[in-house]
């Protein structure tokens, strides 16, 4: 299949009814519209007008009333353009379907009736996410792709923090990277090496709270033979490896202060001295640090050094939670599924509803490190062809957590007007009906439908 060219907005609809044909293909002005009533007009349209989004009702005829032919016109579609987005049409009492065209791999489906402003923005979602998916790809095999390929975002928070890594990165400034565990602070920092000068000399990273105090110098500065016991050989220390490259300084906030002050040196004169020498040596180095731990805090409380925060933060970039990323987490969970999947064949193809619910409304106080946690674990432990909430292990939303399905925010929407209403007025049906805008009937229906005593 070719790849869409660039500026043009095609959507196929596959409805064997010419009323809703032409209700959809008219609801639809801001995209190129072409139309199938049946399978073989469909992949016809498919090979010759190569759509991002496919709408495809599951009632197709020789057989309108199973759903037999339009799941195999999902799987000749899948087959043929694996990159479209399918949204499948379903009638009320076809959800079995339904679910069953998403674990074959349809992007979501829309029961009927169909409402052309709720189905326009699962499409509009459909072709973003189609938009983002081909440009990755057309920048894979230019072989252009940055570095900041690892950092997957669509949010306008995670994308200001790009924007600075790529401004930073060509200089030779000591950046200090502020977040919460589990941010992706390597991440950012393996990004601006690979977009400086420096992008082909080495990249070394050493965790300052992993390595005790007692052998942390040595780690950074190397030490002499016969420094100390078991110093049988000359060693260099991490700095001299990284000479010409990148040095990260991973949770710098939990450095020694035996250690801060010979640290503080090194980045004003760029010499060092090994454990038990008295020869200096001079390094060229791009120095990034990054710290969980509120500095400012620390430094009050005397357990930073001042003059060496202002040393390593001439560049701050602070990273955003994962909960204050709009949207992302959604985008992440897929993207670490799509990694997990390469490595478990039987993987699950998808999220349920109600998954991604649980994902959009979770704090991620662990931030992507536990998304990604949580999802490896959910693609070893799934029975089914999706990840439920359960599998999450984030079955239990706190209340007053919205779904991400439009319609069921809608239904719960409804449901808790009625509910106040009915509350307000006591039971009384005329009034609350007459507050709620709808007729006596209608009212009672809501109440029957949801179930309110």
């Amino acid at each position: 299949m070719k790849k869409q060219k660039s500026g043009q907005k095609r959507l196929l609809i596959v409805e064997d009814d010419p009323g809703l044909q032409s209700q959809l293909k008219w609801s639809f002005e801001n995209y190129e519209v072409s139309l199938a009533a049946n399978r073989e007009e469909a992949i016809n349209q498919l090979r010759r007008f190569e759509p991002a989004v496919v709408t495809l009702d599951l009632g197709l005829p020789p057989d309108p009333a199973n759903a037999s032919e339009g799941l195999e016109a999902l799987s000749q579609i899948l087959s043929l353009a694996p990159d479209t987005k399918v949204i499948v049409v379903t009638g009320n009492e076809e959800r079995e379907n339904a679910v069953k065209a998403i674990g074959m791999g349809a992007y979501d489906f829309y029961q009927k009736p169909v409402d052309p402003d709720l189905l326009g923005l699962i499409i509009e979602r459909a072709y973003r996410l189609y938009e983002l998916e081909q440009e990755n790809r057309q920048l894979h095999q230019a072989g252009t792709l940055s570095p900041l390929e690892g950092v997957v975002a669509t949010s306008s928070e995670m994308n200001r923090v790009c924007r600075m890594v790529e401004k930073v990165a060509p200089t030779n400034a000591t950046v200090l990277l502020l977040g919460e565990s589990g941010t992706g602070k390597e991440l950012l920092a393996k990004a601006l090496h690979g977009l400086s000068p420096r992008a082909g000399e080495a990249f070394v990273a050493i965790n300052c709270a992993a390595i005790p105090e007692t052998l942390l110098e040595s780690e950074l500065f190397g030490y002499e033979k016969g420094a100390f016991t078991g110093a049988a050989k000359q060693t260099r220390g991490k700095i001299e490896y990284a000479h010409q490259g990148t040095l990260f300084l991973d949770e710098v906030g939990d450095l020694p202060q035996s250690l801060q002050a010979k640290l503080l040196r090194f980045l004003q004169e760029r010499v060092i001295e090994r454990v038990g020498g008295r020869e200096e040596h001079k390094v060229d180095v791009r120095v990034i640090c990054a710290t969980h731990q509120n500095l400012e805090e620390l430094m009050k409380q005397g357990g930073f050094r001042e003059d060496l925060f202002y040393r390593i933060s001439e560049i701050s970039l602070r990273i955003p939670a994962l909960r204050d990323r709009t949207g992302d987490a959604i985008v992440l969970a897929r993207a670490f599924l799509e990694r997990a999947s390469a490595q478990h064949p039987k993987a699950p193809k998808g999220f349920t509803d109600e998954a991604l619910s649980a994902i959009e409304s979770y704090p991620w106080p662990g931030n992507a490190r536990e998304l990604e946690n949580r999802v490896n674990r959910a693609v070893i432990m799934a029975d089914g062809a999706l990840i439920t909430s359960a599998d999450l292990e984030l079955e239990h939303l706190e209340e007053g957590d919205l779904p991400f399905n439009l319609r069921r925010v809608r239904e719960r929407a409804e449901r808790e007007a009625v509910e106040r209403a009915m509350a307000v007025y006591e039971g009384n049906v005329s009034q609350a009906a007459e507050v709620l805008g709808v007729s006596r009937p209608t009212l009672y229906d809501l109440v029957k439908k949801y179930r309110i005593k």
